[in-house]
């Protein structure tokens, strides 16, 4: 049963990214030299997810049309998934690292995520 459930969950998920990058729209438009300045400013930046999780596709389309390149950590097993039990408390996505000063904050709830995004780079 939970092989069926999860198969399900896989196809729905890939049918929600083909048909996210289908109507994606366009990216914003920056100056290469603004540009590179907010690449420099994503370095401090990453990106936990599951490729098929419905928020975090909405995160990542957000991130899209607001051209930034942003590092994606797949958390679906291994080190990266370890990495956010272990740094970030708790094994959910989306989760957006942020290092500021030293520090790290872990941004959950891709709502909260996208409005982060959107004041720092609008």
């Amino acid at each position: 049963m939970t092989l069926f459930i999860n198969l399900i969950r896989n196809l729905l998920g890939l049918i929600i990214v083909i048909l996210d990058v289908i109507t994606r729209g366009s990216k914003l438009k920056r100056t290469k030299e603004a540009q590179a300045q907010v690449e420099q400013e994503l370095k401090n930046l990453s990106l936990y997810q599951f490729f098929a999780c419905p928020f975090c596709i909405k995160t990542r389309r957000a991130m899209y049309k607001l051209n930034l390149p942003i590092a994606k950590r797949n958390a679906s097993q291994g080190h990266y998934r370890e990495e956010l039990l272990r740094e970030g408390g708790k094994v959910q996505t989306p989760c957006l690292r942020i290092e500021e000063g030293g520090k790290v904050t872990w941004l959950y709830e891709s709502s909260e995520i996208i409005q982060y995004l959107k004041q720092r780079f609008s």
